[in-house]
């Protein structure tokens, strides 16, 4: 395995192999409509090696279903219950902790699909609202934020909790698109009341989920992933090993400027360099022939 000069300095791969992994989906296993370099063949020789593999993903506008579907199509077939991604920890948190609440999802179909589905009313009656949901919303305008702005400041009955942290998602290309800080924001701002709870990565609550049924040890998992401020964030908050891979939103110059207490386990150009360098020349693998 080579790295590129600009990033030798910070490249740090693993030389064994984690009890488990979990996987950011954007940015570290594709990018938009195409498998990143390495992918396929990592996920395969994980499989192969009977090493539990799992999917997150803060992106709340598709279902778990729709993954699946994604990943299939892409090459990676996987099973329904080996992704978790807000929609998921957004409905079973509710339905742990909330589960007569009345609903005004600042949301896509699919989060507000999966709400109905688990039997919870949905309304946009700022008087009957008990919880405001801030999403990954592309169809947010004023309406919403005055239905959300009446719910919480006029009426003083609903507090607001949020699907994940994210500012933006990337996009092929370097562009990208706001994504549900901006919501969050917008409420905050208006309503001078603060989300109460965060559902996404960094959150432990979705990293509870992602290893629920596994019989491993936390601090012997990798959380692998392209953002510093959640991926990586979530494994330092529950002492999981992390690898920032530069395929995404995590730049070299990033890696450089964190403090020890910041900084990821592993830095990796390319996700295949969690294999160890030992299996990748057994395998007779090279960059070239992924």
């Amino acid at each position: 395995m080579s790295s590129d000069t600009s990033t030798a300095d910070i490249i740090n791969v693993p030389t064994d192999f984690a009890q488990a992994y979990v996987f950011d989906l954007d940015g570290t296993i594709y990018l938009g409509d195409q498998l990143l370099p390495g992918a396929k063949r990592m996920i395969e020789e994980l499989r192969r090696r009977r090493i539990p593999v799992r999917f997150l993903s803060n992106n709340p506008t598709k279902d778990p279903e729709q993954y699946v579907e994604k990943l299939a199509k892409l090459g990676l077939p996987t099973d329904i219950e080996d992704i978790c991604n807000t929609v998921v920890t957004t409905t079973r948190w509710l339905k742990e902790n909330h589960p007569d609440a009345k609903l005004f999802p600042v949301a896509e179909e699919p989060l507000k699909r999966a709400l109905r589905k688990a039997g919870f009313t949905l309304t946009d009656d700022p008087s009957e609202i008990d919880i405001v949901i801030a999403s990954y919303d592309r169809t947010f305008d004023y309406h919403k934020l005055q239905v959300a702005f009446d719910a919480m400041w006029f009426y003083k009955r609903a507090f607001l909790i949020q699907t994940n942290p994210d500012h933006f998602c990337p996009f092929p290309g370097g562009r990208g698109e706001p994504d549900c800080a901006a919501v969050v924001a917008a409420i905050e701002a208006c309503t001078q009341m603060k989300s109460q709870v965060n559902l996404g990565k960094p959150s432990p609550i979705m990293l509870a989920e992602a290893l629920q049924g596994l019989d491993v040890e936390v601090s012997r998992c990798v959380m692998v992933g392209d953002r510093l401020q959640t991926d990586i964030q979530m494994a330092l908050h529950t002492g999981m090993g992390s690898a920032c891979v530069l395929t995404g939103e995590a730049t070299p110059d990033d890696i450089r400027g964190l403090d020890d207490a910041h900084h990821p386990t592993y830095v990796l150009d390319r996700v295949d360099q969690l294999i160890p360098a030992s299996a990748w020349r057994e395998l007779g693998w090279t960059e070239d022939n992924d």
